[in-house]
């Protein structure tokens, strides 16, 4: 089977978000990229970036981590990917335990962020509803940022 071609968007969404979050994470914690998340014996999602706990980067041949190391699990939209980026995925990773959740989805040329969290009076451990970033995402937790989300195509 055929990979479908990469778009531009979600190469550049990462890049940018890739370099902001190692910049501003928290002591105790790192970055991966396109890394399992094992919650399940037959369920490992790859968030396509997830700040997770230092300690948790222990050997070089290590395929996935646990839930309950993952700060934050970051979904980049794409056509193939919509429904499980918004559907699934946030009830699978708030299920397993991690606290945060963040959607990101292309209009235009800028980047709209769907900042997820746990809600703990939810029965079932769901996130709560997103906060909802245009022209700039601001945040405090888990990672303090605030970067321009417009215009990606020229950043």
């Amino acid at each position: 089977m055929l990979a479908s071609p990469q778009k531009l968007f979600p190469m550049l969404i990462l890049r940018l978000l890739e370099r902001e979050l190692d910049q501003h994470v928290p002591q105790g914690l790192r970055v991966a990229r396109e890394f399992s998340v094992k919650l399940a014996e037959r369920q490992r999602p790859e968030p396509d970036l997830m700040p997770a706990q230092a300690s948790a980067f222990r050997e070089l041949d290590q395929t996935w981590f646990p839930p309950e190391v993952v700060e934050l699990a970051v979904e980049v939209v794409s056509p193939e990917s919509e429904i499980r980026d918004r559907e699934r995925k946030p009830q699978l990773y708030a299920r397993a335990g991690v606290r945060f959740f963040w959607r990101i989805e292309q209009d235009g040329n800028d980047a709209v962020l769907y900042e997820y969290e746990k809600d703990p009076a939810s029965p079932s451990g769901d996130y709560g509803r997103p906060t909802i970033h245009r022209g700039t995402l601001k945040t405090s937790v888990p990672v303090k940022l605030e970067f321009d989300l417009t215009d990606i195509l020229h950043r």
